[in-house]
């Protein structure tokens, strides 16, 4: 009787031990374990995911590693808009447009002078192109979101060298300056942390 009444005396005493919030050691482990929660937050388990362990799965199969992980969902949400993101986002959408309109503009002259160059046109329209993607890439995250900020950088460069003749240095000036502003603000708008205030 005594041996079989040991166990259940031990569980309640390690029981009151630990619901009595006032003892040193209950504080000393409530303290280790916000130290441990702050180094090492829980992870947060997605929409998509909690459906993938119910049977449920609509991820798509190029997301799937050789690991068996889920890699970083395309989806993520960045770090809240700041005022000289939407000023980025501005200039970069009209960049895009004065591109696109000496685009259709270097598509008349060509029609009109068969002497003229093709390939104007072409830069006129990859320069577009560059614009408004950099504006994709600060409203959405996508993999390798920076090299592909800098990449389009480097052909906004390339598409002004080659309009050289074209545009007069503050032209120039203004599309490259506007494109190395918006790469900036791409770079600076991260996905969100978690946050690192965890409470017990």
């Amino acid at each position: 009787m005594v041996v079989s009444e040991l166990p259940h005396n031990f569980i309640q005493r390690t029981k009151q031990r630990y619901n009595n919030t006032r003892s040193l050691s209950t504080k000393m482990n409530l303290a280790d374990m916000q130290t441990e929660i702050k180094l090492r937050p829980p992870y947060q388990i997605s929409v998509s995911e909690l459906g993938s362990a119910n049977g449920f799965s609509h991820i798509p199969m190029g997301e799937y590693k050789g690991t068996g992980k889920i890699s970083a969902a395309p989806h993520q949400r960045l770090e809240p808009v700041t005022l000289p993101g939407i000023v980025s986002f501005v200039l970069s959408l009209l960049c895009g447009a004065l591109n696109l309109i000496r685009g259709f503009h270097a598509i008349e002259s060509l029609l009109q002078n068969e002497g003229e160059d093709f390939s104007y046109v072409i830069a006129f329209f990859l320069g577009t192109a560059a614009c408004l993607y950099q504006c994709y890439l600060f409203v959405y995250y996508t993999g390798w979101r920076n090299a592909k900020s800098f990449l389009t950088f480097g052909l906004i460069c390339l598409c002004n060298m080659y309009l050289y003749e074209l545009r007069n240095l503050w032209q120039l000036f203004f599309h490259v300056t506007v494109g190395a502003f918006s790469t900036l603000q791409i770079r600076l708008r991260q996905p969100q942390g978690k946050s690192p205030d965890y409470n017990v």
